[in-house]
């Protein structure tokens, strides 16, 4: 019989050696049930799942591999970029395209600026998810976070063209859905907010 040191001496010994090979890239999916309950947040897909991996290193390399999150990484990370640079290729446009540079200018940031960092959050999320679960639910609250900026920055060109001539009412639309994104990025703070007993809650 093994002596409790001896055995905790040995199961040390296998999480080295686990952490090595996923250092090292030389991980296998894994199926849904033997996830770890951070890890248990779509019951849906019951294949192809990325073991935890305490190794960031290990988690952006593992954005070449096919796993469940592959597609999700990977359209919002060449999302990040495409809405990247038309940002940039529309702040530099010059001002003779524009009714009124500074404002539309500004109207036009708040968009793009809502939309990277959504889109950075998410790839970045779906990336370091199989982290830890520290690191995963931070990340889920940067993701969350991100899609309220999107929605509160999709509604400025929106409401500034509507309201072109009514500035009042713009206004008070505009303060409306300020009002309710920050609300919602106050909700994505919370623990209990990311657990996989409301994903239908976050999923809406």
């Amino acid at each position: 019989v093994l002596t409790l040191p001896l055995q905790a001496h040995h199961a040390m010994e296998k999480m080295e050696e686990f952490v090595y090979k996923v250092w090292e890239g030389r991980w296998r999916v894994i199926p849904y049930d033997v996830l770890p309950d951070w890890l248990k947040d779509n019951d849906y897909l019951l294949h192809g799942h990325r073991p935890p991996m305490p190794s960031f290193r290990a988690c952006f390399k593992s954005i070449f591999r096919i796993h469940t999150e592959t597609g999700n990484i990977w359209t919002h990370l060449l999302g990040f970029v495409l809405f990247l640079c038309l940002g940039i290729l529309t702040m530099l446009r010059p001002n003779m395209y524009f009714m009124a540079p500074l404002q539309e200018k500004v109207v036009f940031g708040m968009f793009f600026l809502g939309a990277v960092l959504c889109l950075s959050f998410s790839w970045l999320f779906h990336t370091v998810y199989c982290h830890s679960e520290k690191v995963s639910r931070t990340f889920s609250k940067l993701d969350y976070s991100g899609i309220a900026l999107l929605i509160m920055g999709s509604f400025v060109p929106w409401l500034y063209y509507s309201f072109y001539c009514s500035p009042q009412p713009r206004l008070i639309y505009l303060s409306i859905v300020c009002v309710l994104g920050i609300s919602a990025i106050i909700v994505a703070q919370w623990d209990r907010f990311a657990t996989p007993k409301h994903r239908q809650t976050r999923a809406g």
